[in-house]
């Protein structure tokens, strides 16, 4: 019986082990997509304890936490950290071939050296073991991203952001670059006029810009587009349902601004008409600036409106949708590149039924231009795990081709976050190396070996430009 969490963990073969020690594991890591706050980057934070570092802001705990019968008061709630990392201890060994089980002791590994399971009994002293090397200079936020080796950290900002820690990141010449990225789906959601209003009076004030039109608002959203360029931003991002792309004409588009604008409802029609303008627009100013754009697309969010209302958004009531993917992605992609207009473009999808319907999408946009242009990207979200990263790559690499992948992010909002990448790389490592013992695959290991590379590291610093 295999040793839990070894060396070897995942790798199954003597082949997936070499491939793994020898060519994965010393590969940076560059986290395209993250929501990291700068601010702690900037400020290179000390936590008090690992509640703080490992709890905070991190749902998918949370809806752990909740299923094993935790009171709220111990997960967002105000009780003392000791007692929330308890909960957390006492719900760990539930959580067996969940994938928070494997990150949980990965990361208590990789960066405090603790190889105890976390249960019950030892909650306490890892929580004393960690809380006092957190008080070390090398525990700071640097710290922890040296440790794990980052070469670039991709941020995720609305529009109205003034990048302000950015700013005091580049000016002092850290050696990590961290870059912004472009979310405006805040600036396309007119599903409460309140809301919207509020952020268009905003965006009126950090543009310099009177908005009182949608041509006001337009130029204005320009202005911030170009703010992040100077700022060194080549990423925009949307988080989406699915992609909007119903007709329309520029005389509805400015009716329905003004109406929302007003305070009023828009009916379901107009919103989904003033998304595929807005979405063609960042569309096409992406692709003046030679950016890659992002699309994450399939989120059922904010489920329970009891506790949406209590807690708010990103607080763990999310779920996989069901949404039909297939024609509006191929009108949407199809209406960009007849113009010459189509940005570098990474897919996500959030349902797995969609994996082979993106892995296909992809190919027909995919035009020679450049190595890997549309990419089908990594498993995100629910599918961050064993089975979703492997039915990811499975479908990639029968209708695509993996070796062209821009591998993993960590999507976390998390600084213990990056073993996910060798998460990652090992189950990469395991596939590739089960196949050439298998005479699936060429026993070529320098040729496999510099594929697996590149799929870590090589083709994401090639395809975003940032040269780390």
């Amino acid at each position: 019986m295999k040793k839990f969490l070894d060396e070897h963990f995942l790798l199954n073969t003597k082949t997936a082990q070499l491939l793994y020690h020898d060519y994965a594991a010393k590969m940076p890591i560059i986290d395209y997509h993250c929501h990291l706050p700068p601010q702690q980057i900037a400020e290179n934070t000390r936590f008090e304890n690992i509640t703080q570092v490992w709890l905070n802001g991190d749902h998918y705990k949370w809806r752990a936490m909740r299923t094993n019968g935790i009171d709220e008061s111990f997960i967002t709630g105000d009780r003392p950290d000791r007692e929330k990392f308890r909960k957390w201890a006492e719900t760990v060994p539930y959580t067996l071939r969940n994938p928070l089980y494997h990150w949980t002791h990965l990361e208590l590994q990789r960066y405090f050296g603790i190889t105890d399971l976390l249960t019950p009994e030892t909650a306490d002293r890892i929580f004393d073991e960690t809380r006092e090397k957190l008080q070390s200079p090398a525990y700071r936020v640097r710290g922890l991203l040296q440790r794990m080796n980052v070469r670039v950290i991709c941020t995720t900002d609305d529009p109205l952001d003034n990048l302000g820690y950015h700013q005091q990141l580049q000016d002092e010449g850290y050696e990590i670059p961290v870059f912004p990225a472009f979310r405006p789906d805040a600036a396309m959601n007119l599903g409460k006029p309140a809301v919207f209003a509020a952020y268009v009076a905003t965006l009126a004030a950090v543009s310099g810009r009177s908005v009182t039109t949608f041509a006001d608002f337009v130029a204005a959203l320009k202005t911030r587009h170009d703010f992040f360029a100077a700022m060194g931003c080549k990423v925009s991002d949307h988080g989406l349902e699915e992609i909007y792309v119903v007709d329309y004409t520029e005389e509805e588009i400015g009716r329905i601004f003004k109406k929302a604008l007003a305070g009023n409802v828009v009916s379901d029609m107009e919103h989904r008409q003033f998304k595929s303008a807005m979405l063609l627009l960042f569309a096409q100013w992406d692709a003046e600036k030679g950016w890659v754009q992002q699309y994450h697309l399939g989120a059922l969010r904010n489920n329970n409106s009891r506790m949406m209302h209590k807690l708010g958004p990103d607080t763990g009531w999310d779920s996989i949708g069901d949404f039909r993917q297939g024609s509006a992605l191929s009108k949407f992609l199809d209406k960009l590149d007849s113009k010459d207009q189509l940005a570098k473009t990474i897919l996500y999808n959030l349902n797995p039924a969609d994996n082979e319907l993106m892995a296909t999408m992809v190919g027909n946009f995919n035009d020679g231009s450049v190595a890997g242009k549309i990419q089908f990207g990594t498993a995100w979200w629910f599918l961050d795990q064993k089975d979703g990263m492997t039915r990811q790559i499975n479908a990639l690499s029968n209708m695509g081709l993996l070796s062209r992948f821009l591998g993993m992010i960590t999507d976390s909002r998390s600084f213990l976050s990056f073993p996910r990448h060798e998460y990652f790389r090992r189950l990469l490592c395991d596939l590739f190396g089960t196949e050439m013992e298998n005479g699936e695959l060429p026993n070529d290991t320098e040729w496999v070996g510099q594929v697996i590379q590149d799929i870590c590291y090589n083709n994401a610093n090639a395809y975003f430009g940032w040269k780390t």
